[in-house]
């Protein structure tokens, strides 16, 4: 699952994971992605911290609170340390840069999931 609050981000994010075999679904509002999230249903969440209503931490929260085992990695546009300033209490430190490149991306949920995988 995919949550970013620019559609362009998340467009070009599910076609890189399309082109590469990866399903993902894709929400711009952190609300609706909690609407729609199922326990149990995804491996990864790609969360940005920096959205409007309801941000990045504050959806991992309530998302922790439905599946304990869901793999989480966060976007964000400041410096890794100030995203794990910003949100002690995160136990998964996945933090990944924007901009990023759509191959290391790629590249970064393989690996995030291929434990998965393996069972």
């Amino acid at each position: 699952m995919i949550v970013d609050d620019e559609p362009d981000i998340t467009y070009i994010m599910k076609k890189a994971f399309q082109l590469n075999n990866i399903s993902a679904d894709s929400f711009n509002d952190a609300e609706e992605a909690l609407s729609q999230f199922k326990p149990g249903l995804y491996r990864l969440l790609i969360i940005d911290i920096g959205m409007p209503r309801m941000n990045g931490f504050e959806l991992y929260e309530k998302i922790r609170r439905l599946d304990k085992v869901v793999k989480v990695c966060f976007l964000s546009a400041f410096e890794t340390y100030e995203a794990h300033r910003g949100f002690s209490n995160v136990e998964n430190k996945c933090v990944l840069k924007k901009p990023i490149r759509m191959a290391e991306l790629v590249k970064h949920v393989r690996l995030e999931i291929a434990p998965l995988a393996a069972n």
